[in-house]
């Protein structure tokens, strides 16, 4: 699609804003959430967080309880504003221009967010720049290589309000082979983990007994060779 000027981005978002925590309350959701913590924790534990695109603070409110410190950083005011409700320090800033110091944390992360930025290259830049020396990226991208592409491609865009649908947000898909150009001089992939790999369709986790099935076997399958086919690739960055 077209790409979005970033004030379209911070409407679409805006917008999306008062419906966004309803639309993730769901048993799906609630799995992509407890992978990405899970993926996160060994990294979080103890050290300073930025989470880019925090959004209302589902994930980092997580990582908030393990971390030395958790920031998070959105383009919508009131997405951040939701996070701030919970206790969350959440900031408002482009992701592409940091307003952080160079090397200032330990784990800089961003889920579902990177793919809806452009250029990726520049936000995936300011996260090696604020990342301290030693210290990891994680960085969710979307995989065209998945049962999620095909679902997204049969279904069409889905409405997040009344005057926007997923069409208005830029998104791009990057193949598990193209994720290595992404990484900049300064940082090295040490690996990518799958996540959404089994699931067709988000509602069917709605369903009662299917859902706990796929629920487990999406567990399962996050550390096996399946994640190449994951929905979700979570990139594992280390800066030199």
């Amino acid at each position: 699609m077209t790409e979005a000027p970033e004030n379209d981005v911070r409407r679409y978002y805006d917008d999306f804003a008062a419906s966004y925590d309803q639309s993730r309350d769901s048993h799906y959701h609630q799995l992509l959430n407890d992978l990405a913590v899970e993926v996160a924790t060994p990294y979080a534990r103890g050290a300073r967080v930025l989470e880019l695109g925090c959004g209302t603070g589902s994930v980092l409110i997580r990582l908030a309880e393990i971390a030395e410190e958790a920031v998070g950083i959105d383009v919508s005011e009131p997405m951040a504003a939701q996070a701030r409700a919970r206790g969350l320090d959440a900031r408002i800033g482009d992701i592409r221009s940091l307003p952080f110091a160079d090397d200032e944390f330990d784990l800089t992360c961003g889920f579902r967010v990177l793919p809806h930025v452009d250029p990726i290259e520049a936000a995936i830049q300011e996260a090696v720049r604020v990342t301290r020396p030693g210290g990891h990226m994680l960085l969710e991208l979307y995989n065209p290589w998945s049962l999620r592409y095909l679902a997204k491609k049969l279904a069409g865009p889905r409405r997040v309000s009344p005057t926007h649908t997923e069409a208005n947000v830029f998104t791009k898909w990057h193949s598990p082979k193209s994720i290595r150009a992404l990484v900049p001089s300064g940082a090295e992939l040490l690996e990518c983990r799958g996540i959404r790999i089994l699931t067709p369709f988000a509602a069917l986790h709605e369903v009662p007994l299917l859902g706990r099935g796929l629920h487990r076997a999406e567990r399962a399958a996050t550390r096996s060779p399946l994640g190449y086919f994951g929905g979700f690739l979570i990139a594992v960055l280390r800066k030199s």
